[in-house]
């Protein structure tokens, strides 16, 4: 049992004294004076114990305050121990029994009608970077952090975006589904006065429902997401998370594919006018080439080529002038020395048999020179034949060097008719290149168009090509398993646990305020 202090015991509690400040109180009296409290003392000193004194009477008051007669007992709360919350616990028992028992019977209830939720979870890496399918792809990956962060959270907002929502509602009939939509039993008479398309709303009501169903968060330092559903069913919690992430992806994949379009749309209507604009810049360098007579072989105007061959020719003619000139100059010193027997510059096939016969004859003279003597007929008659064919020699040299004196004319009226014809092809030239100076200008401007619609032309080609590739980088690293509880509610024993806990505070906290509240009244005395 609580034990008062000795110090109330022995009548040493000093009286507080609360002043009015009129006749009718004030609510300030309510509140006792702490100035008025004595200083605490020490432990080991012994108060002495002086005779009970009984307090002073009230001053006379013109009427009862309101404390006084509401609330008699409000100054003595600093008063109220131990033992007067025991009482009041005591008496509220019945009370705090209530409050348990409802409580505990509130939470079975919740536990045994509640909705359960089953959640599961699915692990995703949503890589920044695209794949690198193609070397130049229309969308440009950013190395620095925070740009692939952002990127990230982009993406992670397409993870719950309306459309990714939408197109798991189509696919999985959501519509028709009493979880995500609840008949409600007037609909069927509301549908008679309604003119609302219930189509369009049965598909705002799923969305609503599954957007609630569905949240995904970022790990940090990383580029993980969690993916979290929850639904009334395991299984079909399961088949919500991979649908949605089906749906992710498939969105994602549209999204870059109709950019990608957008951009070849826009290249394609480009390229008309492109194709147009190379069309008349060559229109122009063949005008111009065939206004000016540059004519082109190979990528070589045929008056450079012309004028290179009669170089060439000009050359070649100036040689075999020179081969005749110096040819026909030892035949005629030649004759005029009297050596055409034995000079080798006459060739023919007559002289070589003249020769042949005069070198015979000259071997027979010298014979006969020893044997018969100089005076022998025969050797006279040899020497007549051999003056014969030194005279054939002659003419035949003669007639040599007449037909090396005519290739020699030749040669040199060719060489002047060559040289005069690349004069004139060499003015040509000159004139030719001034007017392909503006032909390149013109070429340049052509070669330049024509690079640009070739550029934009397979530009326009990859990027159609490029709609049809998925290079969008999203990797399931953890699917969604099937729950092995629900995780809400709780289980029962803890609701029922938390039930208990709550009732027992609640039946304690009416149980003092019941109390607080008769003692305050003055229908309670305070505990001895």
């Amino acid at each position: 049992m609580y034990r008062r202090s000795e110090a109330l015991e022995q009548g040493l509690r000093p009286e507080t004294r609360h002043p009015r400040r009129g006749a009718g109180g004030s609510l300030l009296d309510l509140v006792p004076d702490q100035e008025a409290a004595p200083p605490p003392q020490d432990r080991d000193i012994v108060a002495p114990r002086l005779p009970d004194v009984a307090p002073p009477a009230p001053a006379a008051q013109p009427g009862p305050s309101i404390d006084r007669q509401y609330f008699p007992r409000l100054h003595s709360l600093a008063s109220i121990g131990i033992d007067d919350v025991i009482l009041w616990l005591r008496d509220g028992t019945r009370w705090i029994a209530l409050a348990l028992v409802l409580c505990v019977a509130g939470a079975f209830a919740y536990a045994v009608t509640a909705t359960p939720r089953y959640t599961v979870y699915t692990d995703l890496v949503v890589d920044p970077s695209n794949l690198n399918v193609v070397s130049d792809d229309v969308f440009i990956s950013n190395p620095q952090r925070d740009a692939q962060l952002l990127e990230v959270e982009s993406k992670l907002r397409i993870l719950t975006s309306r459309n990714v929502l939408k197109r798991v509602i189509d696919r999985l009939k959501l519509t028709d589904d009493p979880e995500f939509v609840k008949p409600s039993p007037l609909a069927s008479v509301m549908a008679l006065f309604s003119s609302g398309d219930s189509k369009a709303d049965k598909e705002l009501a799923a969305v609503r429902a599954l957007s609630e169903r569905v949240e995904a968060r970022r790990e940090e330092r990383s580029f993980v997401v969690v993916l979290e559903v929850w639904s009334e069913e395991p299984e079909k919690a399961v088949t919500l998370s991979d649908a949605i992430v089906d749906a992710f992806e498939a969105e994602l994949f549209q999204s870059s594919a109709e950019s990608a379009g957008r951009v070849a749309q826009n290249l394609n209507a480009r390229l008309d006018e492109l194709r147009r604009n190379v069309t008349d810049a060559e229109r122009k360098v063949e005008d111009y080439r065939r206004e000016n007579g540059l004519l082109s072989a190979n990528g070589e105007l045929v008056s450079n080529q012309l004028s290179s061959e009669l170089n060439t020719q000009v050359l070649d003619a100036q040689q075999r002038f020179i081969q005749a000139e110096t040819r026909y100059k030892q035949m005629s010193a030649a004759i005029a020395q009297g050596q055409t027997t034995s000079a080798s510059v006459f060739e023919s096939a007559d002289m070589t048999n003249l020769r042949q016969q005069y070198n015979a004859l000259q071997q027979q003279i010298g014979s006969m020179q020893l044997t018969y003597g100089e005076k022998h007929p025969r050797l006279a008659a040899a020497r007549s034949e051999r003056a014969t064919l030194e005279a054939g020699i002659n003419q035949e040299a003669r007639r040599i060097a007449e037909r090396a004196k005519a290739d020699f004319d030749r040669e040199r009226w060719a060489l002047v008719a060559l040289r005069a014809k690349a004069d004139d092809e060499q003015s040509n030239v000159f004139t030719d290149n001034e007017a392909q100076v503006h032909l390149r200008d013109l070429e340049r401007d052509a070669r330049t168009k024509a690079a640009i619609y070739e550029t934009h032309l397979a530009r326009a080609q990859q990027i159609t090509e490029r709609q049809q590739i998925d290079t969008t980088n999203i990797r399931v690293i953890s699917r969604a398993m099937p729950p092995n509880s629900r995780s809400w509610p709780p289980r029962t024993s803890i609701l029922l646990i938390a039930g208990a806990a709550l009732g027992l505070a609640a039946g304690v906290g009416i149980a003092l305020a019941l109390g607080l509240w008769s003692y305050v009244r003055g229908q309670r005395p305070a505990a001895g």
